[in-house]
C-alpha cells in the first residue's frame, strides 16, 4: 500500500511519469460500493476528531498542517462527507498516524476471518492499481498486510511514507519494477529493481518510490509494511 502524492506537481527525479493530470497525485476512492464508503464516514470522523483533540490542533492549524480545508475537514468529523483516500493519506501525515489508524474501528480482541467477499478494496482512480487489506481495522499496529494488484503496462507511484517506514513486497504473480528514489538526488538518480514471479525486496518507504509493471500480464503482490513506534 502506498501513499498518495500530496503536494509537488513537478515529476520526481528517477521516477517514472504518471498521473501529472492530478497535480502528480492520482485520486483514489472508495470501493464502487456507495454504502460501504458511508459505513466508513462516521469511523473515520470520531477517529479525527479523537486523534485532532489529543493533539490539541484546531481545525484551521490541521488544515495548515494537511492541506485539507477546513470545511473539508469539519464535514469528515460529522460524518457528513466520506473522504478519498488521498484526503486520508494528508490526514494521517499530518497527524503523524498510520493509515489504518484513521479507518479502523474501536473493537479488538479474538479471532477475526476476513472473507474476501467483505473486503475493503482501495482503488486507483482509472482502476489499473488496487489495495485489499488483509487485517482488521481493530487497533493501532506496527505492521500492516496487503494485497497489490497492477495492471499490465501500468504505473504507481507513491510519496514518502512517514519517517521509518519499511515496506517488504513478495511478487506472486507477473512481474515488477520497483524504483526508489534516493534521499540525496545530487549522488544519481533513483535504483530501479526488476522483481519476477517468487522474489521479494525490502526497502525503506520514507523516500518517494513507484511499482512498474511492463508486463504484459497483470502483477499480483503481497506486501507488509512495518511503521516506526512513533507513527502509532
Amino acid at each position: 500500500m502506498k501513499s498518495v502524492r500530496e503536494s509537488s506537481k513537478k515529476k520526481k527525479e528517477g521516477l517514472p511519469e504518471e498521473a501529472a493530470r492530478n497535480g502528480g497525485a492520482p485520486e483514489w476512492a472508495y470501493p464502487p460500493s456507495d454504502a460501504e464508503a458511508a459505513d466508513l464516514a462516521p469511523v473515520v470522523g470520531q477517529n479525527l476528531r479523537r486523534l485532532r483533540i489529543r493533539r490539541a490542533l484546531s481545525l484551521e492549524k490541521l488544515s495548515q498542517r494537511s492541506g485539507v480545508s477546513r470545511a473539508m475537514l469539519g464535514q469528515i468529523e460529522l460524518g457528513q462527507s466520506a473522504p478519498t483516500i488521498n484526503v486520508l493519506w494528508k490526514i494521517a501525515r499530518a497527524l503523524d498516524v498510520t493509515f489504518a489508524t484513521l479507518i479502523q474501528a474501536r473493537e479488538a480482541g479474538g479471532t477475526t476471518v476476513l472473507k474476501k467477499s467483505h473486503a475493503k478494496v482501495l482503488t486507483s482512480h482509472g482502476g489499473h492499481f488496487s489495495s485489499r487489506a488483509l487485517f482488521p481495522f481493530d487497533g493501532p499496529r506496527r505492521a500492516e498486510f496487503y494485497e497489490l494488484r497492477l495492471a499490465a503496462g501500468a504505473t504507481e507511484e507513491a510519496d514518502s511514507h512517514a519517517p521509518g517506514t519499511v515496506e517488504n513486497l513478495v511478487v506472486v504473480e507477473g512481474t515488477v519494477s520497483i524504483v526508489v528514489e534516493r534521499r540525496d538526488p545530487e549522488h544519481g538518480r533513483g535504483e530501479t529493481h526488476d522483481l519476477a514471479t517468487g522474489d521479494a525486496i525490502v526497502f525503506e518507504a520514507d523516500v518517494p518510490h513507484a511499482y512498474v509493471n511492463r508486463g504484459a500480464a497483470d502483477c499480483v503482490m503481497y506486501l507488509v509494511m512495518t511503521y516506526a513506534e512513533q507513527s502509532l
